[in-house]
């Protein structure tokens, strides 16, 4: 009974090493399987269905939130006095983004252009598109700083234009007005004795070329032949550097077309971005760990260099001429328009520029802006980009219209477009990769502390019924011993 016993200790202490070795394997296979489904589910293809809709037709909410800085004190701004805004807003539109005329290429790259649609939101607004606000008159300042150069003759009749269309220094419009377009004199004037000079043909709106429109044509890798690769953009309306710039480095188009980016991302990895509306390429930078909804990610957030200028970080000496830091001249690519970019409020730009400004209060939780990355897929899990759109006014002679305007770099108005997965696409993704590699995972855990606990109780078993066998054994002996020394007696 007791070699039966042993025999089966000795079965336990088998399938406690099997385990072991098959926990142990699946420690080196698993991550290894899972790396491989990764791969798999992230190349852009369309038999990858749900990453392919993901890539095709981003189906989260997106939204585009804008905000205005209604000038209080326009007639004192025109005496030199220091320009007073109050913020309005949010005005909210939700953002459709949608890929068409997709074209996949032999060499592994695909491409495609995108279309943005955008509807306005009342119930998520402060306010609706009636809203009358007071802003620069783009068509009047900013051509003022564009035709300083010309001779006072003409400065002078460019005066009496603006005069007699009626167009002033500042405009007083509906938000719906000043963002899709509303109907100008001087707009049809210039559009048909000055063509090209206006980056519309039809009603002059600050957003009005960018709703029903595409960002140009992209072509991307898909990961097919290199992981690594994978949304990296190849070419932008077949070009594969820009010529806005004065150096090679910031005509570069770098990195991805700023949805999403190659797996297996460390803290060392950077978010390199071509964005089509800023000109130039951008590169966010690792800030911390977080989680949403029990699902890990890396946030990743505009370094100070950004916006820096070419004195306080040298690389960016491309983009000037520059103005303070946390500016960033699109002049070039902006019919020489003198409008700039920032972070809200100024958030991150050299403090001078706030001391020009009443009523700008910045702050990192309202105006920085960040990208949270899950880090394994390179998928966003919750974005938010902020940017600030500024004029550059000052008196120009001749142009009576700018007045004795103060040198001043005035906000306009700033957007924040963010969007972020949930539903079903978020509970998909915490299934796949959070609860699947946590099972592995405490599978190949378990799968060795059953065997090495299997193997230990397996072999006390095991001595104490050969202990026991050995003592019945020699009880055995011991009575054929007496028995026989009995015999003898005999």
């Amino acid at each position: 009974m007791a070699i039966n016993k042993a025999k089966v200790a000795v079965g336990f202490i088998v399938a406690g090493v099997l385990m072991v070795f098959f926990g142990v394997v699946l420690t080196f296979v698993g991550p290894i399987i899972i790396d491989d489904q990764v791969v798999k589910n992230t190349v852009i293809d369309p038999k990858n269905s749900m990453s392919y809709t993901m890539w095709k037709d981003v189906p989260v909410p997106f939204f585009m939130s804008v905000y205005f800085f209604n000038v209080l004190n326009p007639q004192e701004i025109l005496k030199g006095e220091k320009p007073m805004v109050e913020q309005k807003g949010p005005f909210v539109y939700r953002k459709r983004i949608q890929k068409d005329n997709i074209t996949f290429h032999d060499n592994g790259t695909v491409s495609y252009r995108e279309y943005r649609t955008y509807y306005f939101e009342p119930t998520m607004s402060s306010g609706n598109e009636s809203e009358v606000v007071t802003i620069p008159n783009m068509l009047v300042l900013g051509a003022a700083g564009m035709m300083e150069t010309l001779p006072y003759a003409v400065r002078l009749m460019i005066s009496a234009t603006f005069k007699s269309f009626k167009e002033g220094p500042f405009l007083t419009k509906t938000v719906g007005e000043l963002m899709w377009g509303y109907d100008s004199g001087l707009v049809d004037f210039l559009n048909k004795w000055l063509p090209g000079m206006l980056p519309t043909t039809g009603k002059f709106g600050l957003f009005a070329e960018f709703n029903n429109s595409n960002t140009g044509l992209f072509t991307i890798f898909t990961g097919r032949d290199d992981i690594k690769k994978i949304h990296q953009v190849d070419s932008w309306n077949g070009l594969t550097e820009l010529n806005y710039w004065k150096t090679p480095q910031c005509n570069m188009i770098n990195g991805t077309a700023g949805q999403m980016w190659a797996p297996f991302m460390t803290r060392e990895s950077t978010l390199p971005f071509y964005s089509p509306d800023a000109c130039r390429s951008m590169e966010l930078v690792y800030q911390r760990d977080g989680k949403m909804q029990g699902i890990p990610l890396f946030r990743y957030v505009a370094p100070k260099t950004l916006f820096a200028n070419g004195t306080d970080y040298a690389p960016n000496a491309g983009f000037c001429p520059c103005r303070q830091s946390g500016l960033l001249n699109v002049s070039s690519c902006r019919h020489n328009s003198p409008v700039f970019i920032s972070h809200p409020h100024f958030y991150n730009a050299d403090p001078v520029l706030l001391d020009f400004v009443q009523g700008l209060n910045p702050t990192e939780e309202e105006h920085g802006l960040f990208i949270d990355i899950h880090p394994m897929t390179g998928v966003p899990l919750n974005v938010s980009i902020r940017l600030q759109l500024n004029l550059f006014m000052k008196t120009v002679p001749g142009i009576t219209e700018t007045g004795k305007i103060a040198d001043v770099v005035m906000p306009m108005i700033w957007f924040e477009e963010s969007g972020y997965i949930d539903g079903p696409i978020l509970s998909t993704f915490h299934t796949n990769l959070v609860v699947l590699p946590a099972v592995m995972e405490f599978m190949q855990y378990g799968f060795i502390a059953l065997g090495v606990a299997s193997i230990i109780i397996a072999s006390l078993m095991h001595h104490k019924f050969k202990a026991s066998y050995k003592e019945w054994a020699q009880g055995d002996q011991d009575k054929k011993e007496k028995c026989d020394i009995h015999n003898a007696e005999k």
